[in-house]
């Protein structure tokens, strides 16, 4: 069954006297290859947008509709920030996403926000106040349109590098280890934009196929 997100958690905040709440959320923490996309999102609090919840629960049409919607809406306060694949090596996926968050959270147009509802746990040495939210891509409607527009970001990323590098499938895969994805780092190599500290590309002995 779909949950239906609320501005339960954004109402919250603007009692408390926040000024302006984005939510945050990532696309991209799990695959082998590709960047690791975060978006923040400011929505009106009178905002309605029917279907949108965690880009998870959505169709890959749907994803994209609520997509557009959401970019051409010039009431929906957005920024798209990503952490690359040498950053996610050198930092590790957990602190290069951290990267992006505030990447994200700080590209949002001025003035911007000072209360961030994050989906997942704490993250530390944020440059705003923050409340961590598990599961708020499914709860919070901030953080589900930040979900959807990290998701469609991402997988148009790698729809394009497919074209590059067609043998691993990443227009259908995102990247994720699957078993075509697999079978083609085994038979191919790596390329420049697999993530090397991830296992099984660091485990390849084929030379980098570029």
């Amino acid at each position: 069954m779909r949950s239906i997100p609320t501005m339960e958690a954004e109402s919250a905040a603007y009692a408390a006297g926040r000024r302006a709440v984005c939510g945050i959320d990532e696309a991209g923490r799990g695959p082998l290859a590709g960047p690791v996309v975060v978006a923040a999102v400011i929505l009106p609090m009178d905002y309605q947008i029917e279907g949108l919840t965690d880009s998870k629960q959505l169709t890959k049409r749907r994803r994209e509709k609520l997509f557009d919607v959401l970019l051409q809406d010039s009431r929906v306060l957005k920024s798209v920030a990503s952490a690359s694949v040498e950053e996610i090596d050198r930092l590790n996926i957990l602190r290069a996403t951290h990267l992006a968050m505030r990447r994200a959270a700080e590209g949002l147009p001025k003035p911007g926000a000072d209360f961030c509802l994050i989906d997942g746990l704490p993250v530390r040495d944020f440059p705003l106040p923050q409340r961590a939210i598990v599961g708020g891509d499914a709860c919070c409607l901030s953080i589900a349109a930040a979900s959807v527009l990290a998701k469609v970001t991402r997988d148009r990323i790698m729809t394009r590098l497919h074209e590059q590098y067609p043998d691993y499938g990443w227009d259908k895969n995102a990247g994720y280890g699957t078993a075509q994805h697999l079978h083609a780092i085994r038979t191919h190599g790596i390329t420049p934009h697999h993530r090397r500290s991830f296992a099984p590309v660091a485990q390849t002995t084929l030379p980098l196929d570029i």
